[in-house]
């Protein structure tokens, strides 16, 4: 079996080709694509070649690990889906010839099942969200086996990651948080929370600070607006090596925390608020294009500032 795959041949340089996938098992799924999207994270330094060395990374590659699309045939051992319903898949490993860390942006692709969870059909191309709010739920969980969750009260960058958390502490029923955001054009968009330039915020007694600006320098701005005992979670994606003072750190007694990639107490979390209508979703996409247009799409998705969320369709 073939499917078409965006391919980085190189930084900066893709194409769409056709590739063979491995055949399936009796255990794996052949899902027909509907929608994957852009992230503007690792993708982002996949796409510049700014990605620090990591297992498994070298071009060239398939991208992708936001897909959502429709069960077309199932292996004879698989229970519990069936032909026809739309899953996400968190990437995959089955196109032949490239390398496949994340594999998930492709018309066709074939998965272990359980690597598959079962979508509502009415969220559309929204259910390409699902691994970014799981890794925005992981925020509020890292590191906290047995404590209580620490909710932000101040949220740094109002990116697509910095609106799923605010939306996110609302949803859970704690404070709004205060999202500080540089650029004028994304400081729009709020639903229930303050979004201010870090140079308007005097308050300096934040107890929990999460970045997801992808900032390298920001610990010298956010530890010295913490509380006493507060602590800082990095959540973004840095391609430069991060440093702070170390005296106002020790002052507050300050905690940093880092937040990787999501568990499966996140996934489940938020498919529970992507069904119930708890966590909203709108406004988040912002752009869509056609596989054909990929070189174009991945340019909007990492040069306009008013793209939070690139979805490219794989509809004929």
């Amino acid at each position: 079996m073939k499917a078409k795959a965006i391919v980085f041949e190189a930084p900066k340089s893709l194409c769409v080709r056709e590739l063979e996938l491995a055949p399936m098992g009796p255990l794996d799924l052949d899902v027909a694509v509907s929608f994957s999207g852009i992230s503007t994270g690792t993708e982002r330094l996949l796409w510049e070649g700014t990605m620090p060395p990591f297992p498994g990374l070298s071009y060239p590659l398939v991208p992708g690990y936001e897909t959502v699309g429709v069960i077309a045939d199932l292996g004879a051992e698989v229970s519990g889906l069936h032909k026809g319903d739309l899953v996400f898949i968190p990437g995959s490993y089955a196109f032949q010839g490239v390398q496949n860390l994340f594999g998930g942006s492709g018309s066709r692709l074939v998965v272990p099942h359980d690597r598959a969870v079962k979508l509502d059909s009415s969220l559309g191309n929204k259910g390409v969200l699902l691994a970014l709010a799981a890794t925005a739920h992981h925020v509020f969980t890292v590191g906290r086996e047995g404590e209580s969750l620490a909710y932000p009260d101040l949220i740094i960058g109002h990116g697509i990651m910095g609106r799923l958390l605010a939306r996110m502490v609302l949803a859970a029923g704690k404070p709004a948080p205060v999202v500080w955001e540089t650029q004028a054009i994304r400081q729009a968009g709020a639903m229930g929370y303050e979004v201010i330039h870090p140079d308007q915020d005097t308050r300096k007694n934040y107890r929990c600070i999460c970045d997801v600006s992808g900032d390298a320098g920001i610990l010298n701005h956010a530890i010295p607006k913490m509380a006493p005992g507060g602590e800082v979670i990095l959540a973004g994606f840095y391609k430069q090596d991060l440093s702070f003072a170390y005296a106002p750190a020790f002052m507050r007694e300050a905690t940093i925390r880092v937040a990787a990639q999501w568990k499966k107490h996140d996934l489940d979390a938020v498919v529970a608020m992507f069904h119930d209508g708890s966590l909203p979703l709108d406004g988040l996409i912002t752009h869509t294009q056609k596989a054909a247009q990929a070189q174009h799409a991945y340019e909007i998705a990492f040069g306009d500032p008013q793209c939070l969320k690139m979805v490219i369709d794989w509809a004929e």
